[in-house]
């Protein structure tokens, strides 16, 4: 008369019963572990830390395209940032994990198109061009202090190439030196200065213990020769 009691629930095709050996092992206060040693959380600790870095760096990036930060603001963050990032890749077990830019983007999801350019070139974009705040070379005791920093930059990075020196973490924060206080002088394009630029990405997109070959460190010298006459000729 009478069908089969409705359930009160819909079925399933599966029958599920519960198991209390399982479930009398599971501690709801417990603290779930997601890692199993302290060297394998600072992994994972410094990993979040690039990915925070590339995430600001991009707002950074486009605060500063929209004038929402001043230059100073914008270089100093930027030179943190960029900092930073090279110092937590300094070590070996996070520049393994880590692989390279692209591939830590692919892997967790982000694009930062603005931080991946900035992070090329391992410069901000303020020292990248020239300020329009440099100095006139027209006379002055600032703009002749900025004058001589300059000089002695060139004449310090063209030195430590004639002594040998080659590896990417002696000559980087060399050239560095050399293209800020260069932008101080002037803000006006010369002969060589794209070169400066040019060598600057290619030293920051080499590991630090890379050392260039013979043939490309006598390519800087004379690149680096030519963009000091360069700024010689800007001065007369």
């Amino acid at each position: 008369m009478y069908g089969a009691r409705q359930l009160p629930y819909a079925p399933t095709p599966y029958s599920y019963t519960p198991n209390s050996s399982l479930t009398a092992t599971i501690n709801l206060d417990e603290e779930v572990k997601l890692t199993t040693s302290n060297a394998e959380r600072e992994l994972y600790d410094s990993l979040a830390e690039i990915y925070s870095i590339i995430v600001t760096l991009d707002a950074i990036e486009k605060a500063y395209i929209k004038d929402s930060i001043t230059e100073a603001e914008y270089t100093e963050t930027c030179n943190r940032l960029l900092k930073h990032y090279k110092a937590i890749l300094g070590d070996d077990a996070v520049s393994k994990e880590f692989g390279d830019l692209e591939t830590f983007k692919r892997e967790w999801d982000i694009e930062c198109p603005r931080a991946t350019e900035r992070l090329r070139i391992g410069l901000p974009a303020t020292i990248e061009q020239p300020s329009h705040k440099a100095s006139s070379t027209g006379g002055g005791g600032a703009a002749g202090t900025a004058i001589l920093t300059a000089t002695e930059n060139f004449i310090t990075f063209l030195d430590a190439l004639k002594l040998n020196m080659f590896a990417k973490d002696s000559l980087h924060p060399l050239l560095s030196d050399v293209i800020t206080s260069v932008n101080k002088v002037t803000e006006h394009d010369f002969e060589g200065r794209g070169k400066i630029v040019q060598w600057l990405i290619t030293l920051n997109q080499m590991k630090a213990t890379e050392i260039l070959l013979d043939d490309q460190a006598r390519e800087l010298h004379f690149d680096m020769e030519q963009a000091y006459y360069g700024f010689k000729a800007t001065l007369k």
